[in-house]
């Protein structure tokens, strides 16, 4: 009795490793991330080295989270991929007037308020996933239980927990704590967030959709920065947590500066990969996510053309001592790598079309119409069958 108890216990033990793994594997992305952006404060940490290092663990970091048991409710659209640049280009432009025309200052102000907000919630989100609560049934810890707040008139009620709620206190403080200094770390910390969240949450929907946003956000970032002075300049003026800074030196007021879009772009189609190599070659797996029989396959490619390209970047940038538009060398090295792998082991065309399948009203009453509508014909099939099946009884009978 006690040896089958002792089994059951070691069973338990092993199918309980992959999730425990995985949720100490986010742990210590997390406090590397956190070491990292804490280091220049000690010590001399070359700007070049920094920024690598911090893209590429935010980069892998949001990956690593985008992977859950449900896939997204919204994905983009291959329509919205292809918008995507112009609507990019009409918001930077309209953001470069803004600086031309307007008091600086004013504009400053009114972005950092809304930056504020959003980092307020963006660390909520970032620090709630750690949070984590195990009780004896299926339904949610309180402090995880929905909250929901009725807004007069055509808005949507807004939905919290307690847990949120307690959560806002700190990030609050944090933000505020930005706004009267806008120290480089606060401001690297809300980044930070922001490209964790948006890798995190933001769907391509199909692999497919990832190639035409980073093709064109390619010829996107290369006319902006090269064709234009939009782009240096918006950077410059744009005092918010729109891009991570990097002291040249100890007690530095000189940054190297990085966008965030140069962070969460590349991030999401990395993550999407990420997501196609759990589907197709780790379901059902032993292990963690990121090292497991079957261990994803097209991800550490993807994921080394990411480091490549944004190395890259600051080598260039370094030998002709200007700004570089980061996806010219991200976006090559990212879809090189990735489909030259795929198409060496003959997966080219099943990743290039895997779409992610996000569950949306539509579709689940699709389903639901086809599953009912196999019901219906499965009891039209059995009906005749049991007419038969009778008539043969009475056949029977009669002999």
């Amino acid at each position: 009795m006690a040896s089958t108890r002792g089994a059951k216990a070691k069973v338990a033990a092993v199918e309980a490793t992959p999730r425990l793994t995985t949720h100490s594997t986010l742990i210590a992305l997390h406090i590397m991330t956190v070491i990292n952006a804490l280091l220049p404060l000690v010590a001399e940490y070359p700007p070049n080295i920094n920024v690598v290092v911090t893209a590429s663990l935010a980069v892998l970091t949001g990956c690593v989270r985008s992977v859950k048991d449900t896939p997204p409710a919204e994905s983009m659209t291959k329509k919205d991929a292809y918008k995507f640049p112009l609507m990019g280009s009409v918001m930077l432009f309209g953001l470069f007037l803004a600086f031309k025309f307007l008091p600086k200052d004013m504009v400053n102000m009114v972005l950092t308020l809304y930056f504020i907000l959003l980092g307020t919630l963006g660390l909520v989100a970032t620090v709630e996933r750690f949070f984590v609560f195990d009780g004896s049934d299926d339904s949610p810890h309180w402090l995880k239980k929905q909250r929901e707040i009725k807004i007069p008139g055509p808005l949507e009620p807004i939905e919290f927990s307690i847990l949120e709620m307690l959560l806002c206190i700190p990030a609050a403080g944090f933000c505020y704590w930005y706004y009267m200094t806008k120290h480089w770390l606060a401001n690297n910390v809300l980044g930070l967030a922001f490209s964790l969240q948006g890798v995190e949450h933001l769907s391509l929907g199909t692999v497919q959709n990832g190639v035409i946003l980073l093709c064109g956000l390619f010829f996107y970032d290369v006319f902006w920065v090269f064709c234009t002075p939009v782009m240096v300049s918006v950077a410059k003026n744009f005092d918010a947590p729109i891009k991570l800074l990097f002291p040249k030196e100890l007690a530095s007021t000189e940054y190297s500066m990085l966008g965030l879009g140069d962070i969460v772009i590349p991030g999401i189609m990395v993550a999407i990969v990420l997501r196609y190599d759990v589907q197709k070659h780790m379901v059902g797996r032993k292990g963690t996510m990121l090292h497991a029989t079957g261990s994803p396959r097209f991800f550490y490619s993807c994921f080394v053309g990411y480091v490549i390209g944004i190395a890259s970047t600051i080598v260039v940038m370094n030998v002709f001592k200007a700004a570089q538009p980061a996806l010219l060398y991200i976006v090559p090295s990212v879809l090189v790598c990735t489909f030259t792998h795929a198409w060496m082991v003959g997966e080219a065309k099943t990743l290039f079309h895997w779409s992610e399948a996000p569950v949306t009203e539509d579709t689940a009453a699709e389903k639901k119409k086809k599953d009912d509508g196999d019901e219906s014909k499965s009891d039209e099939e059995e009906e005749p069958q049991q007419g038969v099946t009778t008539r043969r009884r009475r056949r029977v009978q009669r002999d």
